[in-house]
């Protein structure tokens, strides 16, 4: 991964396909094996876990807020859609 960027990643968990995790990291390989390893609570019950998207910010704001955005229900729709 490039470094400088804040990564906005949708993970899906390849034993229960239904389940999808948000989240943002400035480290998007260290924080994928943070989740498989159990280091996460909220994912630790859908391990393992694959990278579905991940959308680079250089801006850590704009960062923060499209993943709240991508944590609303319009945009859950809208990451189904197009993810």
């Amino acid at each position: 991964m490039l470094t400088g960027f804040h990564y906005v990643y949708r993970l899906r968990s390849l034993s229960s396909p239904d389940q999808v995790y948000t989240g943002l990291s400035d480290d998007l390989e260290a924080r994928l094996e943070k989740h498989n390893q159990g280091g996460v609570p909220s994912t630790t019950r859908y391990t393992p876990w694959c990278i579905e998207s991940a959308h680079a910010f250089r801006d850590r704001d704009k960062a923060v807020a499209f993943e709240a955005y991508l944590k609303t229900g319009s945009g859950r729709e809208f990451a189904r859609r197009h993810f």
